[in-house]
């Protein structure tokens, strides 16, 4: 088959190019939040009408665009719906054996506020997870736990997609970052510095605008010093990690440290007045009833019961790590990684200036690392837990039919999500839409981090957006007179707040907490929060671009 290379501006003219590549995202978009139609198919809608502007506007060979599709919902399948599918495993087998209510307890007797509990599981313990496996992992398993401590399905959607921000530039051991660096030749060291010197601003602000969105202003004010606890034992460690040591264990160290110092800053203070959600409270003069908010009427375990509660937790922990390990990694693709060329499209697909430094082929390998793969290591950690847990294998198995029947569509969902996403990358619309954001000349170290918001809303990913932009990034500031290292690590950390609203995120957390079709309102719920986010990264990277200077990097040679 013949070699195609993209097209930038089929129509003649960027911005016109840059609408009409734009429209299947606003289909998808629009249909989910405003029309309230099912997210898979709004998810085919988009689809569909991103191949026909593949082939009908761009040019771009149908086989090839089908090919793209196919292989875009292969990689849905795994590895991330296969880390959708195991991590509510995980959650079903402690709801099965009741482990679950001594996790409540445990949590609520720390803390019975809601503001706290938001803190410790969808903050500090989403980060863990995300330091450790990425890709959705710690937004399954944080709304999940939310669900079963009593929030509502939509808040425990919404708070898991906002709490799992800061986190994600270095997520899954720093791949963003590492694979940044490979992308645009720029010293890994350099970038990993450049972005912990722009998010842990962002890491204090995320744990007190993420309380806010649930309890409002005065109710962020009455837990304001562990907000502010958490932000500094996360944020401190994250930018002395990233500056000293390298993106790979930035994430890790720091969740580990908030994850600590939260939990021994709440033993020594509690806010003066519980918080908790309209439907929990009482009326006045309404006698009191229990709730998994009030600290009185808890349930007391011992240490063996809260370790055994706690156990698949743990042990999900421990599989994500070390799975997350490139020994390990590399060391189940040894035993089986089957790698196939995607016919009709590896290295026929060529990507051209400007969006590269000179046409090259774009690779299209598939594999099949189910070994390797983070849903693999939840899937080990659930029966491991299962089994410690007296479960038999044959009520494990009827535990995970249970599963996969519940999260079936949602899994077709993530397919045709993925497919969207790859057709847009391939077919080169994305570029379009990138190029229209690199046209902003002075302004463009603010519309920086916005293409890599855009990137991870459209990909699901900061590492795939730094695939697909960091270059864009780099080329557009040599043009511009702006320093490549703070364009490109822009990239990453504008991307992270795209990361609660990319349409993988929201079906992931519309599974975790039961609301299939309502993705709509889950999007509804975090959009604003997100590009207000993205808007503020802009503002710092515009002050380093001009005022900050001093706060970029110097690479040695």
């Amino acid at each position: 088959m013949t070699p195609w290379t993209q097209v930038y501006t089929p129509l003649g003219n960027l911005y016109v190019s840059a609408l009409v590549a734009a429209l299947p995202v606003v289909v998808l978009l629009g249909a989910l939040a405003f029309f309230h139609v099912k997210a898979h198919v709004a998810a085919l809608m988009g689809l569909a009408l991103a191949l026909v502007i593949a082939v009908g506007v761009y040019g771009m060979p149908a086989q090839m665009a089908g090919a793209t599709a196919l292989y875009g919902a292969a990689f849905g399948l795994l590895p991330i719906g296969w880390i959708v599918l195991n991590a509510i495993f995980v959650y079903d087998i402690t709801v099965k054996t009741g482990k679950f209510e001594v996790v409540k307890d445990t949590i609520a007797g720390l803390a019975g506020d809601r503001r706290i509990q938001v803190l410790l599981i969808a903050y500090a313990f989403g980060a863990f997870i995300e330091g450790a496996a990425g890709f959705g992992t710690p937004v399954a398993i944080s709304a999940a736990m939310l669900i079963g401590l009593g929030f509502k399905p939509l808040a425990a959607a919404g708070l898991a997609l906002i709490g799992n921000t800061a986190p994600v530039a270095y997520g899954a051991l720093g791949t963003p970052i590492i694979t940044l660096a490979k992308v645009t030749g720029i010293d890994e060291m350099a970038l990993s510095s450049m972005a912990g010197r722009q998010l842990p601003l962002f890491s204090v602000m995320v744990p007190f605008w993420l309380v806010w969105a649930m309890s409002g202003f005065r109710g962020m004010l009455g837990v304001w010093p562990a907000c502010l606890v958490a932000g500094l034992a996360f944020a401190i460690p994250q930018f002395f990690v990233s500056n000293f040591w390298g993106p790979s264990l930035v994430d890790i160290v720091a969740a580990a440290s908030c994850i600590i110092v939260t939990y021994l800053f709440l033993k020594v203070w509690q806010p003066k007045q519980e918080w908790r959600f309209e439907s929990e409270r009482e009326p006045a003069g309404a006698p009191a009833r229990k709730s998994v908010g009030a600290a009185a009427t808890l349930k007391k375990h011992s240490a063996g019961e809260a370790f055994m509660g706690w156990m698949p937790w743990i042990v999900l922990s421990v599989f994500v790590f070390a799975w997350g390990f490139p020994v390990v990694k590399n060391a189940l693709n040894g035993v089986f990684n089957p790698t196939f060329e995607v016919p009709w499209l590896h290295n026929l697909v060529q990507k051209a200036p400007p969006v590269a430094a000179k046409v090259h082929p774009e690779a299209a390998k598939y594999s099949l690392n189910l070994l390797s793969a983070t849903g693999t290591a939840l899937l080990l950690a659930g029966i491991v837990a299962g089994l410690w847990l007296k479960l038999s294998p044959a009520a494990l198995l009827r535990v995970y039919g249970g599963t996969l029947k519940r999260v079936r569509f949602s899994l077709l969902t993530i397919a045709a999500m993925l497919a969207l996403g790859f057709t847009t990358r391939y077919s080169g619309t994305d570029s379009t839409m990138g190029l229209a954001f690199a046209s902003t000349g002075w302004m463009f170290p603010f519309f920086s981090p916005l293409l890599g918001w855009l990137g991870v809303a459209l990909t699901g990913s900061d590492t795939s957006s730094n695939v697909l932009f960091g270059n864009l990034q780099v080329v557009t500031a040599n043009q511009i007179g702006m320093n490549p290292i703070l364009a490109a690590a822009s990239n990453s950390t504008g991307g992270v707040m795209g990361k609660m609203i990319d349409a993988q995120s929201i079906v992931v957390a519309s599974v975790a907490t039961g609301q299939d079709g309502k993705e709509g309102e889950i999007l509804r719920y975090v959009f604003w929060h997100s590009l207000a986010l993205a808007c503020m990264v802009g503002v710092v990277v515009f002050a380093q671009a001009y005022w900050l200077t001093w706060m970029v990097p110097v690479i040695v040679k």
